[in-house]
């Protein structure tokens, strides 16, 4: 049975649900954009059994805090996520990481490959050639951010974008609205589209570390398996 708790990392205070025994390995769930820890909310129950479940939103996301000041980097994010490890005393673990939850948790991993049990990465692109013709266009605007791009890009998290993440190629009634709702509910709250702009114009660095996150997996590659 999952429960929900906040505790205060950095200054800030971090949501997170946490689920299965204490004694068991821990399984850290890192979500993606445009969501929170709630994309995990069925999963939660199919693994809790075998393992002890954290699943943390990150700051700007979900739950968690989202002040102005913050300096809205994958780095940051990162080091937030870190230090709610060593709050938890969380030492070793597997990971779970989606979308924007891949870079945060190959970062993790190339800071700390001990602690890492292994890795299940879906939608989590490390490679130029996954990136699609959308991202191109993106590289045009990390070269050249000017205001009228980077208020372009503010489709990005608009209620039919997100609504078609969720909805794209399924089939007619396939899918809750239960989660688009409440994601499309978060882009409402204050400061949203200036945070998650400073994280889309930031997303180049996770390029960047592209060639670093596959030197990580070559040289760790027993850590990238599927679970039985």
């Amino acid at each position: 049975m999952a429960t929900y708790h906040k505790i205060l990392v950095d200054g800030l205070h971090i949501f997170y649900r946490e689920a299965g025994d204490e004694n068991s390995p821990v399984m850290l769930l890192l979500h993606g954009f445009p969501s929170a820890s709630h994309m995990f909310r069925d999963l939660i129950p199919l693994l809790e059994d075998k393992y002890h479940i954290i699943a943390p939103d990150f700051v700007g996301f979900g739950q968690s805090d989202a002040p102005a000041g913050f300096d809205y980097t994958f780095a940051q994010l990162t080091a937030v996520t870190a230090d709610l490890l060593t709050e938890l005393k969380i030492t070793s673990y597997y990971m779970y990481v989606f979308d924007y939850g891949a870079p945060i948790g190959f970062r993790l991993a190339m800071a700390d490959p001990h602690a890492i049990l292994g890795i299940v990465s879906q939608n989590g692109n490390v490679y130029a050639q996954g990136l699609g013709p959308k991202w191109a266009e993106r590289a045009k605007y990390w070269a050249h951010p000017t205001p009228e791009l980077r208020s372009k890009y503010e489709s990005a998290f608009a209620p039919e974008t997100i609504r078609g993440q969720y909805l794209d190629g399924t089939r007619p009634g396939s899918v809750s609205p239960d989660g688009y709702t409440l994601d499309i509910a978060y882009t409402h709250t204050e400061g949203y589209a200036k945070r998650q702009s400073d994280l889309i114009f930031d997303y180049q660095t996770n390029v960047a570390l592209y060639p670093q996150f596959q030197k990580y997996l070559r040289q760790y590659q027993q850590t990238a398996r599927c679970l039985g």
